[in-house]
């Protein structure tokens, strides 16, 4: 997937007076040896609400709108509101951290695979005459490389893949971000964009104002808004071109885009500057002489 969101920003390069390029990689999952597992719980209250519950935290990336709609994928439903996606202990559904950009990943196996025996039940009954019934889903990864065994080595069992363009004006301030992802099969596009386009404004943040000053160890301020964190006015264009190149063992091919929205940023940004002045920039934030 690295070469078609390379290939995904190729006229803008070619088009733009002063840009720099940057290329990210993200694993999904915690991988290295570690057991990875994901359960899921379908309980069918009545023919107009059907519970889903799963381990994942909802923090704003979407993971209970996926939820739904890959559950309406697997049984046909035509309408997502009739399934309420819960997360509670009392379900006892695993999923471990809400990190590694695996929420999707993992998850989305899980309710397929609770999702054959409710299919087959479908085939002979409604879901009024289903009312009662628990349908649980599992996933599991225990085939990742433990650091230092022996053989071949897989880390991870997939990864993402980004090219950022970071395209600057005439006066050396960023005017432009195209930020070409390969999430595989994506979902739910509108949630991939904006997951992306929050990314770049971190990222650039990161390279650009954000500081952090201490002081005998005690930060100098506790303000968020005197630490250079971006605010709207300060945000660019930003471009967001989804890929998609298949992942073999992702669900629909789907892969993770979390944290990888924000890897390449700061180093495009980087880039950018030193096509425009020449200068190497070896601190954070960077600045225009």
């Amino acid at each position: 997937g690295l070469k078609e969101t390379l290939l995904a920003v190729r006229d803008e390069y070619y088009g733009a007076q002063t840009a720099g390029l940057a290329c990210g990689i993200k694993n999904c999952g915690i991988g290295n040896g570690m057991v990875e597992e994901c359960d899921v719980k379908i309980e069918i209250k009545s023919e107009g609400h059907i519970v889903l519950q799963h381990g994942w935290t909802e923090m704003g990336q979407g993971v209970d709108t996926v939820a739904q709609q890959i559950l309406c994928e697997e049984i046909d439903i035509e309408d997502p509101g009739i399934i309420e996606v819960k997360v509670s202990t009392e379900s006892k559904a695993r999923a471990g951290m809400t990190t590694a950009s695996r929420a999707t990943f993992q998850m989305g196996h899980a309710i397929i695979d609770a999702a054959k025996s409710f299919k087959k039940d479908l085939k002979t009954k409604g879901l009024a005459e289903l009312s009662g019934k628990v349908y649980t889903g599992h996933w599991r990864c225990d085939w990742t490389t433990r650091l230092g065994d022996p053989g071949d080595v897989l880390t991870h069992y997939s990864y993402g893949y980004a090219t950022h363009l970071v395209i600057l004006d005439d006066a050396g301030k960023v005017d432009c971000v195209v930020a070409a992802h390969d999430g595989g099969r994506i979902i739910n596009p509108t949630l991939f964009e904006s997951q992306i386009e929050g990314a770049v404004v971190m990222g650039l943040g990161y390279a650009l104002s954000e500081e952090l000053p201490m002081e005998n160890g005690q930060l100098k301020t506790k303000r968020y808004g005197k630490m250079g964190i971006p605010r709207i006015k300060h945000v660019p264009d930003i471009v967001v071109k989804m890929v998609e190149v298949k992942d073999p063992l992702g669900p629909y091919g789907a892969k993770g885009v979390g944290e990888i929205g924000n890897i390449p940023t700061a180093a495009a940004v980087a880039n950018a500057l030193y096509q425009y002045d020449q200068i190497v920039r070896y601190e954070l934030p960077m600045k225009l002489k």
